[in-house]
């Protein structure tokens, strides 16, 4: 028996055993093994780790002695296998008197099963060898789905789905666990032109399997195969395995295979004793054949842990649920990365996942698995070829999945009536995700995709295509998620390094023709603070422009001032100021005057900040166009007299301030914020019935536009207003809220803050121990964002109620 010969019995075995056919790897080492080259020298030639290599030949011997029955090693598979060889050449010869010959049953007569068939019988009852097979596990579900199709009348069933999920061991499992005496099998060629011509394939069947002479015809042998699967009395499965290379891309048979459809038609004959499983990457459009589809996912989470577990790899590790995820299930995955850990980690599926997280095609049979996807798409549908590849300039991370217009937009080469068609081919070939409209790639496949296009002509033209699209999404920003798809565009401008295309994206109004907030200040409002600052801090070394880098500035010093980072605010404030006078922009100045002023009232800093607010009234009134400023400065210098005990001169400046807001238009952020001041100008002033009333209006203002951290100040001054009026199970839990929406957001001085009018209310209520557990969390806050004045008012605060 020649080297191809063992192997080709090795791999039948091994088939029948698992329903899985050996590796083209396992297959290179056993060839390596049976021409007695050590390990050393087959990883050599193979260009792996010597180490790797033997794990795959000891999981080959595993393989070997399950299915031959005896232990076998590296050194003695060889003979082991030539002894199974010879005693099933004479078991063979034994069972042909059991057989009758060819011309001894009439034509059309049920026949008996094949010697193959019979050896089965001869070796022992098949359920008592089928048992529990631990690599067949997490399908059970499946065996029930393709049950219940069968009994709904289903002949033929279309196992949809990626490579690697199992769908041929799914089908050779059902088959041989549901009561099916035998059944026909076709294995197709991975190679289109290899396909074998299905006359050569039923002629066969008929000869080898059904003990029946062929005609010269092709449709005399289908009419025998039909009477005969028609007038069996035993079950009879039939098993056609990876069907795409016979289909053209759009699911037909491709010309020269044509006589498939034949076949297919005979095998869903309703009077057939018969099912028909097909496992396929690709979907079956013939409509002259009723294939019932039975698409097929990915293994659950707790299946990948309990084939860890079996491998005595941490089932319990995060890194299992990442890679779970990552790899979608993926059942050749699973058993691929789990021999990697092995082998290269000792088990380590937390080091390896370290390891190898940002590179989910490093195992070089997963690349196999991808790649011979890709290359058949590219051989059959090139410009389907072309959109998978530049789908993966999406990230699919802050926003996970594109409308089916994302799409569209890269077909530009594409006749607009065909695009869709394109995108249809590529769902079928299961090569992107789909549901409600929403479409993606699976992380694996987007590995392989990105590599293709940056490698192509097309990286700068499909980036700014998708930057388009994302832009036309938002018009507007309504709430976070608007906010989240409109700075995708800023990502794809990143990737081509067009940094001042990135920096449009931050600073360009949006909605009132381009006159709207910028999409940074929209970031701000939604609380996402952390978010727009690495997105600015990412660009702005690298832009040009000295009043591009000024709006930047603004933007990323009102974000720093909100989470608390005061010293980071003034200092970009500080440096908008220069650009500001350098170029004389006077209303440019005013936000930073304005915003200056913010910080320093957050430090509590009061003089300096009405200094500043002031000084924004004076420019403000000699700037045309500044109202809002005007408005602005009006409520923040009310509130900070309030403040300083200034009761006179708050309330003539909260009069007019008053005014101003109920007469003109701001921004939705402007009115938001001046609602506040107004609100706690009141509450300091003891107008508690006036402050409570726009307390409420603030809060509901900042629901409708999801301004975050304006409701949580408005939540917690109305907390303030409870312990005034002694109400203080209400006061408690408007102060919990408040500090629940602040800590979201990582905003500080406002959080600080909170816990000071906790604090008190605690110490009202005379519960001092409570009280000063709150002022030292104020304290803590307040000496992290370097505001030592705060300090100094919590710390009098405590000494008041011990004097």
């Amino acid at each position: 028996m020649g080297a191809e010969e063992a192997l080709d019995l090795a791999d039948n075995l091994v088939f029948e055993a698992t329903g899985e056919h050996l590796s083209d790897l396992k297959r290179a080492v056993f060839k390596g093994a049976w021409a007695g080259q050590t390990y050393e020298n087959i990883a050599y030639a193979l260009g792996y780790n010597e180490s790797y290599i033997k794990e795959e030949g000891a999981g080959l011997c595993r393989l070997l002695s399950q299915v031959l029955q005896e232990r076998v090693t590296k050194t003695s598979f060889r003979a082991a296998l030539e002894r199974f060889w010879r005693s099933q050449n004479e078991v063979t010869t034994q069972s042909q008197s059991f057989l009758p010959q060819p011309n001894t049953v009439p034509s059309g007569q049920p026949q008996p099963p094949t010697v193959a068939d019979l050896r089965v019988e001869l070796e022992g009852n098949p359920t008592q060898l089928l048992q529990p097979d631990p690599r067949f596990i997490g399908r059970e579900g499946a065996i029930a789905d393709l049950n219940r199709l069968v009994s709904q009348g289903a002949k033929i069933i279309l196992i949809h789905g990626e490579g690697g999920l199992g769908k041929t061991t799914l089908a050779r499992r059902y088959f041989k666990t549901q009561g099916f005496d035998f059944y026909l099998e076709l294995w197709m060629a991975t190679e289109t032109q290899n396909v074998a011509p299905i006359e050569s394939v039923v002629e066969e069947w008929l000869r080898r399997d059904l003990n029946q002479d062929p005609g010269r015809e092709f449709a005399i042998n289908l009419e025998r195969l039909r009477r005969h699967l028609r007038d069996a009395n035993w079950r009879v499965g039939v098993f056609i395995d990876n069907l795409e290379p016979a289909l053209d891309g759009q699911g037909k048979f491709v010309e020269a295979h044509r006589s498939y459809v034949d076949l297919l038609r005979v095998l869903a004959d309703p009077a057939v004793q018969s099912v028909t499983l097909i496992t396929s990457r690709e979907r079956l459009y013939e409509s002259s054949i009723h294939a019932q589809l039975y698409p097929l996912g990915g293994l659950d989470e707790s299946v990948w842990r309990q084939f860890f577990d079996s491998r005595d790899i941490d089932p319990n590790s995060p890194a299992l649920s990442e890679m779970w995820r990552a790899y979608g299930g993926n059942a050749k995955a699973m058993q691929i990365l789990s021999g990697a850990i092995l082998t290269d980690f000792y088990g380590d599926i937390d080091a390896y996942w370290h390891e190898n997280s940002n590179d989910l095609l490093i195992e070089r049979e997963l690349q196999d698995l991808v790649s011979s996807q890709f290359n058949r798409l590219q051989q059959v549908n090139e410009d389907a070829y072309r959109l998978l590849r530049r789908m993966a300039c999406y990230r699919y991370q802050d926003v996970s999945s594109v409308p089916i217009d994302g799409l569209l937009c890269l077909l530009w080469d594409v006749p607009e009536e065909q695009r869709r068609q394109i995108i249809r081919i590529l769902q079928d070939l299961s090569l992107i995700e789909a549901r409600k409209g929403q479409y993606w790639l699976h992380s694996v496949v987007r590995s392989k995709a990105i590599a293709a296009l940056r490698s192509s002509d097309e990286w700068e033209t499909v980036n700014r295509k998708a930057a388009d699209f994302w832009t036309q999404q938002v018009p507007i920003v309504k709430d976070a998620r608007d906010a989240l798809i409109a700075l995708e565009a800023y990502y794809h401008y990143l990737e081509i390094e067009d940094f001042e295309a990135a920096c449009t994206v931050i600073i360009q109004g949006r909605g009132n023709q381009d006159k709207g907030l910028p999409l940074g200040s929209s970031f701000y409002q939604l609380g996402l603070l952390q978010k727009i600052i690495s997105v600015i801090n990412r660009i702005l070394p690298k832009i040009s422009s000295d009043q591009r880098k000024m709006r930047l500035y603004n933007i990323l010093g009102y974000t720093y001032r909100l989470m608390g980072s005061i010293a980071k605010a003034l200092e970009c404030h500080q440096e908008s100021s220069k650009i500001s006078e350098i170029f004389k922009l006077d209303r440019a100045r005013l936000s930073t005057l304005f915003n200056i002023g913010l910080c320093k009232t957050e430090l509590w800093e009061l003089e300096d900040a009405k200094s500043h607010f002031n000084l924004v009234l004076t420019v403000a009134n000699e700037t045309p166009d500044c109202e809002e400023y005007i408005i602005y400065a009006q409520c923040c210098l009310a509130f900070i007299d309030s403040c300083l005990s200034l009761g006179k001169d708050a309330l003539v400046t909260l009069q007019t301030a008053e005014r101003l807001v109920s007469i003109n238009q701001l921004t939705p952020w402007g009115r938001g914020y001046s609602l506040l001041f107004l609100g706690l100008t009141h509450k300091n002033l003891g107008n508690l019935v006036e402050a409570t009333t726009f307390c409420n209006q603030t809060i509901h203002y900042a629901e409708e536009n999801h301004f975050t951290q304006v409701k949580a100040k408005a939540t917690n001054c109305l907390a303030e207003l409870y312990r005034e009026q002694q109400e203080f199970d209400h006061a408690l839990a408007n102060h919990l809220t408040a500090i629940e929406l602040l800590d979201a957001i990582g905003a500080k001085c406002d959080l600080a803050e909170t816990y000071y009018q906790l604090g008190l209310t605690y110490q009202r209520m005379g519960n001092l121990n409570e009280g000063h557990l709150n002022f030292q969390k104020a304290i803590q806050l307040f000496q992290e964002v370097q505001a030592p004045k705060q300090v100094k008012r919590v710390q009098h605060s405590i000494l008041l109620r011990e004097g």
